[in-house]
């Protein structure tokens, strides 16, 4: 699945995010935060060529319980997940070339 432009209508549940398989990017964040619409252009980017890797894109905010299960506080922020298990985690990335990375580590590209 690539990269997602929208969030969640429905958030998924800790216990459903803890049982993905393979390659995750968890994107927290909300449509009116500057940071994440600055970032968007970088994680599609960074996604464009990585059909392999699922891309989730959660609406955080207060008491959003997803969210705090992962202690984001800032946003866009970006879990890298393996088989539900986080490998990576990038705060306000400011480069696709960071998130490439990352996803190397979650994903290494044949």
């Amino acid at each position: 699945m690539p990269y997602t432009s929208r969030h969640a209508s429905v958030p998924p549940t800790r216990e459903t995010v803890d049982q993905l398989t393979g390659a995750t990017v968890l994107e927290f964040g909300t449509p009116w935060c500057g940071h994440c619409q600055r970032a968007q252009p970088l994680i599609e980017q960074a996604l464009e060529d990585r059909p392999e890797v699922t891309h989730i894109k959660v609406e955080d905010g207060p008491g959003q319980r997803l969210g705090r299960s992962f202690s984001v506080k800032h946003w866009p922020t970006l879990v890298f997940l393996r088989d539900g298990k986080e490998i990576a985690r990038l705060v306000r990335p400011d480069s696709a070339q960071s998130i490439h990375q990352a996803i190397e580590q979650l994903a290494p590209s044949s």
